[in-house]
């Protein structure tokens, strides 16, 4: 796919749009930086004139200008009711980010991008929200209200994703389940949900590049025998079980922090919750490639012989062999 030129310039304002929000000092200033962030993901969006780019636009416009007004609405209250002013900010930022109970257009969304579309929203796109709710755990009640959205998501994250055959929207409960990770992680420590978006980031670009080259959208795509690659098959299991958190890959760093932190606060019940959600997400992680290796084992013998995937089949391998030799990263963060 080329991009012209124009849509780089729209990525640069995403990002400034991103960038304004995060360091503006007012909610005026946050409120402007996303708008700009939403006025440029819409053009990417619809780099394809096709029906289910402009559905998936027109849904992403309306559900963030529903959550604009609601924010810039709640934050002209502050004068009269500071509580619940901010109240509706943190349920605006919550629309925006996608988490549950307020995430129902997510999955709808992301079924109309393309897989670099995707990880833009994915990852991008949810750290201006993130960082604006991050300012507002100062609150009893707003951390209440953030916990609950995190156990929220955690299992709608989790459920959600049992019954999907389409990737995208797999991933999307996957983020949503993800998402409640580094909910929980702002009501205890600043630092430690930007350390968890990281290494999610991480996880997600190499799923979604390996799924990308190969052009999968679906479980059917997987194991088609047409695309049916042993290369496929191992590298594929890596990156989910990372993704899902299992040790010892990549992935299951950040959870073995958060599950540190979350015992030394006696937070057991979130944690319960969340290790829970993880067992289920799983399960659906597995379901993906457990068909794929058993289609392919009688080609493992000529595992010499198979092709590189595509160009990218470098990074791929890079990305896989990173995700390996993940349980050495918890050390350090644990000491």
């Amino acid at each position: 796919m080329t991009f012209p030129i124009s849509y780089f310039l729209f990525f640069c304002t995403l990002l400034t749009g991103t960038f304004l929000s995060i360091s503006s000092s007012s909610w005026f200033g946050a409120w402007i930086g996303l708008e700009l962030n939403l006025l440029s993901f819409i053009p990417l969006i619809a780099i394809k004139l096709c029906p289910y780019a402009t559905e998936a636009a027109i849904k992403y416009f309306l559900i963030q200008a529903l959550a604009s007004t609601i924010l810039i609405m709640s934050s002209s209250m502050y004068m009269y009711s500071a509580e619940f002013s901010y109240s509706l900010i943190t349920l605006s930022l919550l629309l925006k980010l996608g988490a549950a109970p307020l995430h129902f257009w997510f999955p709808q969304v992301i079924e109309g991008l393309s897989w670099p579309q995707a990880f833009v929203l994915l990852t991008i796109q949810k750290l201006a929200p993130m960082f604006l709710i991050s300012y507002l755990t100062y609150s009893s009640n707003l951390v209440f209200l953030i916990s609950i959205a995190a156990l929220l998501s955690s299992l709608i994250g989790a459920l959600g994703g049992l019954n999907v055959t389409k990737l995208r929207k797999l991933m999307a409960f996957s983020s949503i389940n993800h998402m409640s990770w580094m909910l929980i992680a702002m009501t205890i420590n600043d630092m430690m949900w930007l350390i968890y978006f990281l290494f999610y980031s991480f996880n997600s670009s190499s799923v979604i590049i390996l799924l990308y080259s190969t052009q999968s959208f679906s479980i059917s795509d997987l194991v088609n025998k047409k695309k049916n690659k042993t290369l496929l098959n191992l590298l594929l299991p890596m990156n989910l079980l990372s993704l899902g958190g299992l040790p010892p890959f990549l992935g299951f760093s950040p959870k073995w922090v958060m599950i540190q932190l979350l015992s030394s606060k006696m937070m057991i019940f979130s944690l319960l919750v969340l290790l829970f959600s993880s067992l289920i997400t799983l399960y659906f992680y597995l379901r993906l490639f457990i068909p794929m290796i058993l289609l392919s084992f009688p080609s493992f013998s000529s595992f010499l012989k198979i092709k590189s995937l595509s160009t990218s089949s470098p990074f791929l391998t890079i990305f896989t062999f990173i995700n390996i030799f993940g349980l050495c990263f918890p050390i350090p963060f644990s000491i």
